[in-house]
């Protein structure tokens, strides 16, 4: 499982290093298993240090798309979910592997394409005739394809666009397998349009010639969720400390933190945590 081999390589180290202290100083650390995005548009190495400065627990991110995440979750392989496909996140704490799912933020997703824009997309914001458009022109597209929030939702508005893109995967619809970063090179490369949440296209410095095409779409909101993942269920759970890191990111300063994240003075996140959880 994850988490042997995480503390392996922690013991591993200490003892090498001559440092091993006390038991309970080498297990201050939670697993928090994640969406790439988070990871991607660095907000997790903004907001993350000052976790640990206030409460000496460290975070360790395994990011992966959103479908893997809730698997891993699902095994137990971590203390906390932290993802973008609340349907899926519901499910999980209907099943008992998780005890209560909470709003954190949201920004939004947006259909990126070349400067020549084939299908002649630019500047809509009407994403399913935007996406029937690109269809009927057989205009490359290139999806992740790997069952993470952002594949979920590209396929939903497949789906409401009335388009069926099993039916052309291999011809002008690609798919990756591959997280977004991953996607955006591919598809950036072969002249595809793309869809990928905001934050990880600010981020991305790879862009060319690529601008945004399709956004604005109400359909394209892009909400995230976090989750302790259940004790009663998986006992090797962190529960105290990885509800410390909930309770923290849906708090007033958590909520501030993301809220302070830009790139190129741009907001990525924006915060929208309220009590209770749902």
């Amino acid at each position: 499982m994850l988490r042997r081999h995480f503390l392996s390589l922690a013991a591993t180290g200490l003892v090498a290093l001559g440092l091993a202290g006390p038991a309970q100083a080498a297990d201050d650390f939670i697993i928090v298993q994640s969406t790439t995005s988070t990871q991607n548009s660095g907000l997790f190495d903004f907001m993350l240090p000052k976790f640990t400065d206030k409460t000496g627990i460290e975070v360790r991110v395994v990011a992966v798309g959103t479908g893997q995440a809730i698997k891993n979750a699902a095994n137990g392989d971590g203390d906390v979910l932290f993802v973008h496909a609340k349907p899926a996140e519901e499910k999980f704490v209907a099943a008992g592997d998780g005890v209560k799912r909470h709003d954190v933020m949201y920004n939004d997703f947006v259909i990126v394409g070349p400067a020549n824009d084939p299908a002649g997309v630019a500047g809509s914001s009407d994403v399913a005739t935007a996406l029937k458009t690109i269809a009927e022109a057989k205009a490359p597209f290139a999806s992740r394809g790997d069952d993470s929030g952002t594949h979920k939702a590209e396929l939903r508005l497949w789906k409401d666009a009335g388009v069926d893109v099993s039916a052309a995967s291999g011809d002008w619809y690609r798919e990756t397998g591959s997280g977004m970063g991953a996607t955006l090179n591919t598809g950036t490369g072969m002249g595809a349009y793309i869809m990928t949440d905001r934050a990880t296209w600010i981020s991305f410095g790879n862009k060319g010639d690529y601008k945004i095409a399709v956004e604005g779409d109400p359909k394209m909101f892009n909400q995230y969720g976090i989750i302790l993942v259940n004790k009663e269920k998986h006992p090797n759970v962190k529960a105290d400390l990885g509800q410390k890191f909930v309770d923290w990111v849906i708090s007033e300063e958590g909520q501030g933190v993301i809220a302070d994240y830009k790139v190129d003075g741009q907001q990525l996140f924006f915060p929208n945590a309220k009590k209770g959880g749902s």
